[in-house]
């Protein structure tokens, strides 16, 4: 078995840039290895949830975006398969991807038995269903001991009895029903990436320590991804059935208020009843400044539409000034605003492509709103954690350790923790700002860099985060949201340069500088890696 590469095991680098509140030397984080590797196979299994029953939806209603909303669905396994592949080696991931098809297949064959009232056909394909866990149990179990058949078995059971009500609820008009069990099925499978993640860090304890982070810190963060990141695929559906005047609309929206509902008790879990329903009312509203763009495109009046707009990016000032008031030393009213643009702006593109029946756009941007929310989710968590360090310490935790980078202008040495690397350029001072090369710094803490020297724009790709920067800007973007650099990025020695005075803020390092010779050390003290979870 190959052991987890860099794509899931170090998002640290890109997160840390958007949470910079979390970068303290001696803090509590939400984040370590393992920490994102639950989170990432939580957040692919719940959304694996949400879209196969709106697939399940659009099948037995027989509606012009199936074909699309399925390509989410099979996009959404290849992911899974990637993942599991990156853990596992490319074979496991195609045996991985094969299982996983097929049982979405023998969904899309409970649906059109359904359709055609073949219950001949629907039984055969829950006769499949049922012998697919085993299968499937058997399989992970063969990759990771840690995991056994039978209870594998037994979730993926739970699982497909979810998704069979929710569609069974849906055909026999039980909107309610249907959207409990959609819900339940969501919650399931995002607690089933908890176990695989569990299983994976049993196995491979080096690759996916605890460092930095509570048990206490990552299951705030796990719970506020998942409800943000089902807000966000329920308020997709609502605003289609909105638009349709679906008989089903109502009990859509119960499930998206019912969301609320769970993230209004969470957040009173932390601030107490009046903030807890400050949060609900501002929560609320937004949600129905989408129901009133919906009402607005129905009645086609661009007006009010516009209007709509503007109110939806009023709310995010609204809505980050009630956070910085709770939380003055780690949310900024304007950060938050910035970081929920893109939340209206996926939302409003999932809906006017949907309108306007370009259904791959559609689904494009209800995947990007799904895990965008759980971006925002990691924000929160983050500020709350800094904020309530004393809730959230393990007293089991490790002690602290120094990591330490060193680096001096005009020499090609790069050191992480007295390992030196060659580099094939070297820091250099420019307009009175030090400059480090951005590739070595960031493949150094685990990233992956990219490169495309037509628009000179280098990525840097850390997890589930995409970091941008382009030369001659002073500014940069992560996940879209922009960033002040406060100096250009340049290219020098064919290589992106960056202002070492941001990257060290951002990411919270300590600077010392050597006058004698020139030489930059940064270090940060970080809990010592355990093996529990």
């Amino acid at each position: 078995m190959k052991p987890m590469i860099k794509t899931l095991a170090t998002a640290a680098l890109g997160l840390t840039l958007i949470f910079p509140t979390m970068a303290s030397a001696h803090s509590i984080t939400v984040k370590s290895g393992a920490a994102d590797l639950r989170v990432t196979l939580e957040s692919l299994l719940g959304e694996h949830a949400e879209l196969a029953v709106i697939a399940m939806q659009k099948g037995i209603d027989g509606a012009a975006d199936f074909n699309d909303v399925a390509a989410a669905l099979i996009a959404n396994g290849d992911d899974l398969s990637k993942a599991v592949g990156s853990v596992y080696g490319a074979d496991a991931g195609k045996a991985f991807s094969g299982l996983w098809n097929t049982h979405i297949g023998f969904f899309v064959d409970y649906v059109t038995a359904t359709a055609k009232k073949d219950e001949a056909g629907r039984a055969a394909a829950l006769d499949k269903l049922a012998k697919y866990g085993p299968d499937f149990g058997a399989f992970l179990e063969s990759a990771n001991p840690n995991l056994k058949a039978a209870d594998v078995a037994e979730g993926l059971k739970a699982h497909v009895s979810q998704l069979i009500t929710a569609f069974d609820d849906y055909v026999n008009k039980d909107y309610t029903g249907a959207y409990k069990s959609e819900r339940e099925a969501y919650a399931h499978m995002v607690h089933f990436g908890q176990i695989l993640a569990d299983a994976i860090v049993k196995q491979y304890p080096d690759k996916f320590t605890n460092v930095g982070a509570s048990a206490a810190s990552v299951n705030l963060r796990s719970g506020l991804d998942r409800l943000l990141s089902e807000h966000g695929g329920l308020a997709v559906l609502a605003m289609q059935k909105g638009i349709n005047g679906a008989p089903d609309f109502d009990a859509a929206a119960g499930a998206l208020l019912a969301n609320s509902d769970d993230l209004s008790a969470a957040i009173t879990s932390i601030y107490g009843d009046d903030a807890g329903k400050a949060f609900k009312g501002l929560w609320n509203t937004h949600i129905g400044f989408f129901v009133d763009y919906v009402k607005a495109t129905a009645a086609k009046d661009e007006t009010k539409r516009k209007e709509t707009l503007d109110k939806l990016n009023q709310y995010g000032t609204d809505f980050g000034a009630f956070l910085e008031g709770a939380n003055p030393n780690n949310f900024k009213t304007a950060d938050i605003a910035a970081a929920l643009k893109p939340h209206v702006a996926q939302l409003i593109s999932a809906f006017d492509n949907y309108v306007n029946k370009d259904y791959a756009k559609t689904y494009a941007s209800t995947r990007e709103a799904y895990a965008h929310m759980a971006h925002t989710g990691d924000y929160l968590a983050g500020g709350i954690v800094a904020q309530f360090q004393d809730k959230f310490h393990d007293p089991k935790a490790p002690a602290a350790m120094d990591m330490k980078i060193w680096m001096k202008i005009g020499s090609s040495d790069f050191t992480i923790n007295d390992k030196i690397t060659k580099m094939d350029t070297a820091p250099f001072m420019w307009e009175s700002n030090t400059y480090v090369p951005l590739r070595f710094l960031a493949e150094g803490i685990g990233a992956v860099v990219t490169w495309d020297q037509a628009s000179q724009t280098a990525w840097v790709k850390a997890g589930n985060d995409t970091l941008t920067f382009w030369v001659g800007k002073d500014y940069m973007e992560v996940n879209g949201v922009k960033k002040e650099i406060g100096a250009g990025v340049v290219l020098k020695d064919g290589r992106t340069q960056v202002p070492l005075r941001f990257i060290t803020e951002l990411l919270g390092w300590n600077v010392q500088w050597s006058e004698a010779d020139w030489s930059i050390t940064l270090t940060k003290a970080m809990a010592m890696s355990t093996h529990t979870h």
